[in-house]
C-alpha cells in the first residue's frame, strides 16, 4: 500500500431474501446488507482501488488507525472499539509487524519451513530428511519437559497455551538445519516473578582472556545440552500435543513442567537454576558483569593468590583458572554437557579463538578471529550475486583493496532506493557485518557505522558498498585481534605533571567501596581517540572514533556520527575525548570489579594539540563557553588521576582509522599495528 486516498460509509441496502423477524425481545426488525466502510487505496503499482474496512484492517492496522483520527471518523462505531486500543499499542504491533521470521522463505539460499507439514515436503522435494532429523533430534530432547494430563482435562489454575516449532539454519556449523519447540508464551500473563535475564558482554570476554594470559591460567569451555529443559516451569501452562509429538502423543494435554524455550520466564528461570550451583561452588558474580563468576584461589606451585572465572552466555561456559577442569567437573555433576565435551575453545559466540606467542617475550596469548563467520557470509553473499547474474565479489573492476569504494560518500548517493526485498536484505548484511565487527575485524568499523545509517531507506548504491565491503572481506580475509598481556612502551617524557589542587581542589577517583581484592599482576590502560570535523557532508555532523587497551589487547572499538555539529576541530575532538573518558571510566571500574590491579592512570592519545593543551594544562582557559562541560569533565578526569593526556601524530593515532576513509597504505599502516 502507497496511500489511503478516501473513504466512504456505504448506505444499507434491504436483503430481498429475508423479511420481517421476530426478536427475543419481541421487537420486530428487517435484515439488512451493507458494505460498511470502504477505502480508496493507491497502492504501490499505482492501482487504486475501494478496499472493505474489514480487510485494511486485517493488513494495514496502524495505519487505518492512524487515517481515522486524521480524517475525524476515529468516533464512528465501526472504529471506536477499536482504534484506541491499536494506537496504545502501537509499538508492539509495529515491532511484529517489522519481524521478518513470518515472511522469510529462504535463509542463505536454503528453504525454510515454517511446519512440521512443510518440513516433510521440502525434504521430500530436496531428496534428503535433513529438516525432519533436526525435528527428531529437538523432540527427543523436549520430551521430558512434558507431562501427560491422563484425564484429559487442563488442570485448575492452568493456562493452554499454543506451541510449535521453528527453524533456522546455523550459518557457523555447515548450514545445519535446526529446530527449535517453542511455546507461545505471548498468550501468558507476565509471571510475578522477574523475567530479565542477562548474558556475558563481549569486553567482558575478551578482558577475561587477556587475564588469562597475564596471570599463566588455563580455558577450558563446555555447552550445557537442552540449557532450559533443566531448570523448572515457573508458570502454570499446558498444551495440545501436535504431529510433532508422534501419533502415541497427538491431540492429548501435556503439562509444561520444564523451562521450554518461548515462555517469559524460561531465561531467568534457567539462569537463576545455573547461578545457585555456580553459587553451591562459592562462585559469586562480579557487580560490573553478573555473568561473570569469581572465586578466590591459590596456585598450587608458587602459592600466588588469584581469581578463577566462570563465564556464562546462556548454555555456553567458559572457565578460566589453573585448573579449570576441577570447575567444569562441578558443573556437570549438575548439568547434562553437550556430547560431554570439556575442551580448550575453538569458537565463541562465532568468533574463532586460537593462540600465538608475543613477539618480545615469547609468552603465549589467545586471540580471536571471525574468519568462519566471514568465509560462510562471503559464500552466502556470491551465492546470491550468482542468482542474480552478477559477478563475483572481486573483479578486476573491483580490486576492493579497501572496504569503501574510492571517492564514494554514502550520504551523496542519488541512486534509486531498493525495494522491500532489497531493503529486508540490506539490513540483513549489515547484521551480518555489524557481527563480524563484534568478532574482531575492527578495520570495517568505520565503513560499516556509515552504512548502518541507512538501514531505514537504503539505496541501490548503499547495497553496491555493502557488497563492496564483502568483496574486501574476501580479498582480506584473514585478520584477527590478539590479546597480549605484555606492556607496550610508553615514552613517560610525552606526559606532563601539573598541580590540579587550585582549580579541582580535593580531585581524585571515586573507588568502588565494595570492589574485590585486587590479585594477581596489574595492567595498563591506553586509549586513543579522534574525530574527524563534519565528516558527513550532508549534515556536516563529525564522526568519533574511540580505541580502548588493556595493556596490548583491544578491548572496546567505537566509531559514531557525533549528536550535534561542531564548528571547529577543537569543539568535535573535545566531545569525542569526553565521551572517551565515560568509556575510560566504565572501563576502569570493571577491571576494578573483577579483582585486577590498575597501573596509574589511563594514557590517552590525541592528536589535536589545542585539546590536549586545553584539558591537560591547568591555566588553559576555555574560550567557546558552549564546551565547558566536555572542558570541565575531561580536566577534572586529569586532575583525579583517571587519564593522563598526550599528543599523538596524525599518522600513528590508532583511532584515525575509525572516523575517516583513507588511502589503502594510510588504512592498511594503521590496522596492521593493531591486527595480526
Amino acid at each position: 500500500m502507497d496511500e489511503i486516498v478516501d473513504h466512504q460509509k456505504s448506505k444499507a441496502v434491504v436483503s430481498k431474501e429475508d423479511g420481517w423477524q421476530t426478536t427475543s425481545g419481541g421487537q420486530r426488525r428487517r435484515k439488512t446488507t451493507t458494505k460498511g466502510w470502504e477505502f480508496l487505496i493507491r497502492w504501490k503499482d499505482g492501482n487504486i482501488t475501494w478496499t472493505p474496512l474489514k480487510d485494511i484492517k486485517e493488513s494495514y492496522m496502524v495505519e487505518t488507525a492512524e487515517y481515522a483520527v486524521q480524517r475525524r471518523i476515529h468516533d464512528e462505531p465501526a472504529f471506536a472499539w477499536w482504534v484506541p486500543t491499536v494506537l496504545k499499542k502501537r509499538k508492539a504491533i509495529l515491532s511484529k509487524v517489522k519481524s521478518k521470521y513470518w515472511e522469510t522463505t529462504h535463509k542463505y539460499g536454503i528453504e525454510v519451513p515454517r511446519s512440521v507439514k512443510q518440513a516433510k515436503e521440502i525434504d521430500q522435494k530436496n531428496g534428503n530428511t535433513l529438516w525432519w532429523d533436526a525435528i527428531v533430534d529437538e523432540m527427543a530432547t523436549v520430551r521430558i519437559a512434558f507431562m501427560v494430563c491422563e484425564d484429559g482435562k487442563i488442570p485448575p489454575g492452568y493456562q493452554k497455551i499454543n506451541c510449535h516449532l521453528i527453524f533456522d539454519v546455523k550459518l557457523g556449523e555447515n548450514y545445519r538445519r535446526k529446530a527449535r519447540f517453542v511455546a507461545g508464551g505471548h498468550m501468558t500473563e507476565t509471571p510475578s516473578s522477574i523475567t530479565y535475564s542477562s548474558v556475558v558482554s563481549r569486553d567482558s570476554v575478551r578482558i577475561c582472556l587477556l587475564i588469562a594470559a597475564l596471570n599463566g591460567l588455563d580455558v577450558l569451555a563446555a555447552d550445557i545440552k537442552g540449557a532450559y529443559l533443566t531448570a523448572p516451569c515457573r508458570e502454570k501452562v499446558v498444551t495440545i500435543a501436535g504431529e510433532e509429538f508422534g501419533t502415541e502423543l497427538k491431540g492429548k494435554v501435556l503439562k509444561i513442567t520444564r523451562a521450554i524455550y518461548g515462555l517469559k520466564s524460561s531465561g531467568a528461570s534457567f539462569r537463576s537454576f545455573l547461578a545457585e550451583h555456580l553459587h553451591s561452588m562459592d562462585y559469586r558474580p562480579s557487580l560490573a558483569d553478573p555473568d561473570v563468576w569469581m572465586r578466590p584461589a591459590i596456585k598450587p606451585d608458587s602459592k600466588q593468590e588469584y581469581w578463577e572465572y566462570v563465564l556464562t552466555y546462556v548454555d555456553d561456559i567458559l572457565a578460566i583458572s589453573s585448573n579449570p577442569l576441577a570447575t567444569m567437573k562441578q558443573i556437570q555433576s549438575k548439568f547434562k554437557l553437550k556430547n560431554d565435551k570439556i575442551a580448550h575453545p575453538t569458537d565463541y559466540l562465532g568468533a574463532v579463538l586460537g593462540k600465538m606467542k608475543s613477539n618480545e617475550t615469547g609468552a603465549e596469548f589467545w586471540t580471536q578471529s571471525s574468519d568462519k563467520y566471514v568465509a560462510a557470509s562471503i559464500k552466502n553473499v556470491e551465492t546470491k550475486l550468482k542468482s542474480l547474474g552478477r559477478n563475483s565479489l572481486v573483479s578486476s573492476r573491483r580490486d576492493c583493496r579497501s572496504p569503501m569504494p574510492s571517492g564514494y560518500r554514502p550520504e551523496l548517493d542519488t541512486t534509486a532506493e531498493l525495494k522491500i526485498d532489497g531493503h529486508r536484505y540490506y539490513q540483513e548484511l549489515i547484521g551480518v557485518l555489524r557481527w563480524a565487527v563484534e568478532l574482531g575485524r575492527i578495520d570495517i568499523l568505520l565503513e560499516v557505522s556509515m552504512l548502518s545509517s541507512y538501514l531505514a531507506c537504503p539505496r541501490e548504491g548503499h547495497l553496491e558498498a555493502v557488497f563492496h565491503i564483502f568483496g574486501y572481506l574476501k580479498r582480506k580475509s584473514k585478520r584477527k585481534i590478539g590479546f597480549d598481556p605484555d606492556h607496550p612502551a610508553i615514552d613517560q617524557r610525552t606526559f606532563k605533571k601539573y598541580d590540579w589542587e587550585d582549580f579541582y581542589k580535593g580531585a581524585k577517583e571515586a573507588l568502588p567501596h565494595n570492589a574485590p581484592p585486587a590479585k594477581g599482576k596489574p595492567v595498563s590502560t591506553h586509549c586513543f581517540v579522534d574525530a574527524s570535523l563534519a565528516g558527513n557532508t550532508v549534515s556536516r555532523r563529525s564522526q568519533m572514533g574511540i580505541l580502548l587497551f588493556v595493556n596490548r589487547a583491544p578491548v572496546v572499538w567505537f566509531s559514531k556520527r557525533t549528536n550535534t555539529v561542531e564548528t571547529s576541530t577543537f569543539g568535535a575532538e573535545i566531545v569525542a575525548m569526553r565521551n572517551a573518558v565515560e568509556m575510560i571510566i566504565s572501563l576502569r571500574y570493571k577491571l576494578r570489579m573483577f579483582g585486577v590491579p590498575i597501573e596509574g592512570p589511563t594514557n590517552m592519545y590525541c592528536d589535536n594539540e589545542a585539546v590536549v593543551k586545553n584539558c591537560s594544562t591547568p591555566e588553559s582557559t576555555l574560550n567557546k563557553k558552549h564546551h565547558s562541560i566536555s572542558y570541565h569533565f575531561n580536566r577534572e578526569a586529569v586532575a583525579a588521576g583517571i587519564i593522563r593526556i598526550a599528543w599523538e601524530q596524525t599518522a600513528t593515532n590508532l583511532a584515525d582509522g575509525f572516523t575517516k576513509l583513507m588511502t589503502h597504505a594510510q588504512r592498511e599502516d594503521i590496522f596492521d599495528r593493531i591486527m595480526y
